[in-house]
């Protein structure tokens, strides 16, 4: 018997302190009680009952509509105010003029569900609740929730009505949709408390919202008065599930809906809002709620019209809300209240519980000791980098991958792949054609083009489609048009191409597409700028596949579906930050870069910073020349001069190395047996990829082909192509084809010199000449083949011309004694350009994004983008220095830091980095330790090579020094 009343006992403790839980008291209860105790009974009966009211103002109305508000604060003891729309600076002095005005602190509340920019201009707009839904890790979602706290509580919010936890069952649902994290109950439940907990941890009031339940209506409360049909058993099993564990996990605050629910009221035509049952039945007394509760906006057409002024507020209170938001006319109201309570239909306890609750409430918000809103930084404050960063990590881990036949997803082969891009829907596309670009090319076909001739798109084997609608807000038109759904099904019928279905609006679009014949879909959700971008990167593997779906989408892409992959080690683009860079700091970079412009160094620039695979700093400067009307973009390519010695002949060099076609060992008269009777016959090629191999600088071949004056002599050359002369120097001058072999005779009659480091271009002519010889083919050729092409480097090549439009290309020089003329489009190098432009020491052309690609393979042992290009021994092989206690400092091929004086770097770069520097004003450096990528493309030569103050400054290298001053972790 003791044992029995034992268990009672406990079982009795155990439900009071569950009953007895408030999420209103703080750690402080002592103070916060002594604080509402005394406020409360300094307060009259009318500035007790003006607590219970929430008025509306927006920040954008005119001077006599808020100054209305002003007076019922004043005059009648409003309790709190909801901020509508306008913009954060005039609502601050709003808020600041309203706590003026007002004897006990307001409590301003907002509909802020993914942001401020919910109501306000010149704010951040996060996720919506269906893309968070989307993420499996609960703590991103968290830190949105956090975020989205940190910009109410610095603009004097006290209250968001946050987070959405009803259950879109209904894909026609005209007003939650996009505001839910799904049709998932667990799903929005473990998002909901996680959005919740990271608002709350700034401080501000959370609000469940809208009791019990409005995801499965076909009408919108706003309007009318949506009836919710199901039985109690399916409404405790759903729709009312995430507000029993949100109340568990200690939601400050639940909205109350209005909605018809016959099953919970069984008076007709009593909207849950004013309904006792429901409120003070189901909430207060079943569920043990005890926060505050606030009724949906009482001026929507949901809650009814009353004869009387007055009578929804009064049934709301009296059905057991504590706040009235937004009422019709609040001085109504508020004195068919006072009479209430004068009668005696409502008592001094019943006003005391909801004031008391309010000022508790206020007092968690820590309006006890209230402070009024700085204004300065304000706008930069609410529009931090760190907005970026969660949304950017959010989207991430949002998108979703619903469909990918034949593993299609992320594309790999691109040396294989020729791919178009077909815009759909009534928005830009811009942002991901333009992040796809970054990856390989893309062509953009226009819809219209395809409707009137499929057969256009017969030249590619992969299309990607893009659907994007509008991203201004979650009410936005989502579905496909006619026209839209007849251009995919065209291009689904080709048979010689897959396709890649990229949506940019919520899953429900997808409910009329033929997914058939589509290989490959992946949801992004949103079409905000970050999530296009996002997209691209997923569809390249430069990130992983990681979402799931919150809701069915389709009958064959239900809900929680996902694909996953990891990312295949493309370079992806992000912020700074995400890498453990300073934003702030990597500005010295803009500094510098226009100092050198302004001092001359050079016309324009651009520079690239990666790390840890991100690119983090992408930026063009100046102009192509001096004088140039246009500026200089990231799709300009410039001369890379010696880049082209560990771009071009040294990834074919490993290769050939790996593939036994080389030894470091092998010495010149194996690679050329025409020298084997000259001096250079036991040069290693170790000894010459090293610089150390006792080989000439250079050797000006030009010159012996010039006649007296100087000029190209009629003997050597053409100004057209002719038998004999097809060797293309420039567009107007040939030379002739014999002369190939007068140039590897004059390196055959070199002497060597003295036996130390000496930088030489004459090796690399050696090496060009036999890697042609061996794999039968050119070098350009082969370096496309085996590495460019299916690296994604598009721009970079040789003899760009081939390829490119002049204009897209950066000159190097004015030329005045070889080739008499604007050096653009061919190589400035003259021994290069005595080989047809490609050379194994110059020759090369690319812009920063694509080198970066080649030094991040690099980076990564020789694999990219799923594929292994050389192995992780051979680089290191190739990455060793070898003579540095002869003071050679270079490695391989590679040139690399000088342990005694840090040259040519900063001095602060890891020992493991490797990199090269070229005539033209080039240089790019790869750092293992650090995992970082720079490059820096000039043509310092412009207008004339003599220019050397880039070189005198050392400002490559101090950029380079910025870099690593702004590594914070």
């Amino acid at each position: 018997m003791f044992k029995n009343s034992l268990v009672i006992f406990l079982f009795g403790i155990s439900f009071f302190v569950q009953a007895q839980r408030n999420p209103l008291i703080v750690k402080d209860s002592v103070s916060q009680k002594n604080w509402v105790n005394s406020t409360y009974n300094a307060m009259s009966l009318e500035e007790r009952v003006g607590q219970l009211f929430m008025v509306s103002v927006a920040s954008n109305q005119n001077k006599a509509a808020t100054d209305k508000v002003k007076q019922l604060i004043s005059e009648h003891h409003i309790g709190g105010v909801i901020f509508s729309n306008g913009g954060p600076v005039q609502q601050a002095k709003l808020t600041n003029k309203y706590q003026s005005a007002s004897k006990i602190p307001l409590m301003i509340g907002m509909d802020a569900e993914w942001g401020l920019a919910m109501r306000l201009d010149s704010t951040y707009a996060f996720p919506w609740n269906m893309t968070l839904g989307a993420i499996k890790d609960s703590a991103i979602v968290e830190r949105v929730g956090k975020q989205i706290g940190k910009h109410a509580k610095r603009l004097g919010v006290h209250i968001n009505f946050a987070p959405d936890i009803d259950i879109n069952t209904n894909p026609k649902n005209p007003i939650i949709g996009n505001r839910s994290f799904g049709e998932n109950r667990d799903n929005v439940t473990r998002n909901g408390i996680a959005f919740m907990k990271g608002m709350e941890s700034e401080q501000v009031l959370s609000s469940g919202k809208h009791f019990p339940g409005h995801g499965d209506t076909s009408s919108d409360s706003h309007k009318t008065l949506p009836e919710i049909p199901f039985s109690r058993k399916r409404l405790d099993s759903i729709e009312m599930y995430p507000f029993k564990k949100l109340i568990n996990a200690g939601i400050s605050s639940i909205m109350v809906a209005h909605l018809s629910v016959p099953s919970l009221e069984f008076q007709k035509d009593i909207p849950s809002s004013l309904s006792e049952q429901i409120i003070s039945g189901i909430l207060k007394d079943q569920l043990g709620f005890k926060g505050l509760v606030f009724t949906d906006a009482l001026n929507m057409n949901g809650v009814g019209v009353s004869k009387t002024p007055g009578d929804v507020e009064l049934a709301a209170f009296n059905a057991g809300n504590d706040i009235l938001l937004m009422p019709k006319d609040v001085l109504a109201a508020k004195s068919r209240l006072l009479k209430a309570y004068e009668k005696g239909r409502i008592s001094e306890k019943r006003l005391e519980t909801s004031v008391k609750k309010i000022l508790m409430a206020k007092y968690k918000v820590g309006l006890d000791n209230y402070k009024p809103i700085a204004l300065k930084n304000l706008y930069e404050d609410l529009n931090s980098l760190e907005n970026d960063l969660v949304y950017e990590r959010a989207i991430e881990n949002a998108i979703t991958v619903a469909k990918n036949d034949f593993s299609l997803l992320p594309v790999k082969t691109l040396e294989n792949k020729k791919i178009a891009y077909v815009e759909l829907g009534d928005v830009s596309g811009a942002d991901f054609l333009n992040a796809l670009n970054k990856y390989t090319t893309v062509t953009n076909v226009d819809k219209s083009t395809v409707l009137s001739s499929p057969s256009s798109l017969s030249a590619y084997n992969l299309i990607i489609v893009g659907h994007h609608k509008s991203n201004e807000s979650p009410w936005k038109s989502y579905s496909y048009s006619s026209s839209d759904l007849k251009v995919l099904s065209s291009i689904g019928a080709l048979r010689t191409s897959n396709l890649i279905l990229a949506e940019f609006a919520k899953p429900y679009a997808l409910t009329t597409v033929n997914l058939e014949k589509i290989n490959s879909v992946v949801i992004g959700y949103q079409n905000s700028t970050i999530a296009q971008e996002k997209v691209a990167e997923v569809i390249f593997g430069a990130i992983g596949a990681k979402g799931k779906l919150p809701v069915t989408a389709h009958p064959e892409l239900p809900v929680n579906r996902s694909i996953q992959f990891d990312s295949i080690l493309r370079l992806g683009y992000s912020l700074p930050e995400r890498v453990g860079l300073n934003s702030s700091k990597l500005t010295e970079i803009d500094r510098l870069v226009k100092a050198g412009i302004d001092s001359l160094m050079f016309p324009g620039a651009q520079i690239l910073v990666a790390r840890k695979g991100k690119i983090v700093y992408e930026k063009a400067f100046g102009k192509p020349t001096y004088d140039a009307k246009e500026a200089l973009t990231l799709d300009h390519i410039y001369d890379l001069a010696s880049l082209t010695k560990i771009l071009g002949t040294l990834p074919l060099l490993m290769k050939m190395e790996e593939d036994g076609k080389l030894s470091l060992n092998q010495t010149f008269q194996e690679l050329i047996p025409a020298y084997a009777d000259t001096e250079l016959k036991n040069v290693s090629v170790l000894k010459a990829l090293s610089h150390y191999g006792r080989l000439p600088a250079w050797i000006a071949f030009y010159t012996s082909t010039l006649d007296k004056n100087r000029k190209p002599s009629g003997e050597f050359y053409r100004d057209k192509p002719l038998p004999g002369f097809s060797t293309r120097v420039t567009d107007k001058l040939f030379l002739a084809d014999a002369y190939k072999d007068s140039i590897y005779n004059r390196i055959g009659r070199q002497d060597l010199k003295s036996n130390r480091y000496r930088y030489s271009d004459v090796g690399y002519y050696v090496f060009h000449k036999y890697i042609e010889d061996t794999y039968n083919d050119k070098q350009d050729v082969l370096a496309n083949k085996y590495f460019y092409a299916p690296l994604g480097a598009t721009t970079t090549t040789y003899n760009p011309l081939d390829k490119f439009a002049k204009d897209r290309i950066v000159p190097s020089e004015e030329d005045n004694y070889y080739r008499y003329e604007r050096v653009q489009g061919y190589v400035h190098d003259m021994g290069a350009a005595m080989q047809g432009g490609v050379g194994g020491h110059a020759g090369l052309f690319s812009n920063a994004g694509d080198i970066a690609k080649i030094m991040q393979m690099y980076l990564q042992g020789g694999f990219y983008g799923g594929d292994r290009f050389i192995s992780s021994r051979t680089i290191k092989k190739f990455n060793t220095c070898y003579f540095c206690k002869e003071n050679v400092r270079r490695g391989v091929g590679f040139d690399k830091p000088d342990a005694r004086t840090g040259s040519p770097t900063c001095g602060c770069v890891s020992q493991k980095s490797f990199g090269h520097s070229g005539f033209t004003g080039t240089y790019t450096w790869a750092d293992p330790e650090e995992e970082i990528v720079y490059v820096f493309l000039s043509n310092r030569t412009f207008p004339s090579a003599t220019n050397t103050l880039l070189v005198k400054s050392g400002l490559r290298t101090r950029i380079q020094r910025a870099i690593y001053d702004a590594i914070e972790n």
